[in-house]
């Protein structure tokens, strides 16, 4: 199957974009590719668990249902390590913390890379 890496930099201010990003992501993950979602920027602001839960797109779907789904279903979820840092925020259980090295080989390891 294809490896799809899935990239989120969109913040709070466009939640649609974000859900459907995350929707696609899990979407292929239950079609049985493998899925690497990596926030980068103000995407890293859905690592608030608040912030998932309060932002729903529009046709979309929920951030926080999509999330649940991406987590049990066992995709590989990074976060960039300054965008965290800079906003304060930390990680959630089944995240892993990466640098832009990481983030370069990703996109280099997946098939296809898409960016919301």
């Amino acid at each position: 199957m294809t490896s799809m890496l899935i990239l989120v930099v969109t913040g709070p201010e466009d939640p649609t974009r974000v859900a459907l990003g995350l929707l696609v992501a899990k979407t292929a993950l239950a079609e049985g590719h493998p899925v690497t979602v990596f926030l980068a920027g103000d995407g890293t602001d859905f690592l608030r668990p608040e912030t998932r839960e309060t932002a729903h797109g529009v046709g979309t779907g929920s951030i926080a249902e999509h999330w649940a789904a991406l987590i049990d279903g066992g995709a590989r979820i990074y976060a960039s390590t300054m965008s965290s840092k800079v906003r304060a925020i930390e990680l959630d259980h089944g995240v892993e913390s990466a640098s832009p090295d990481r983030l370069v080989r990703l996109i280099e390891a997946c098939d296809r890379v898409v960016t919301y």
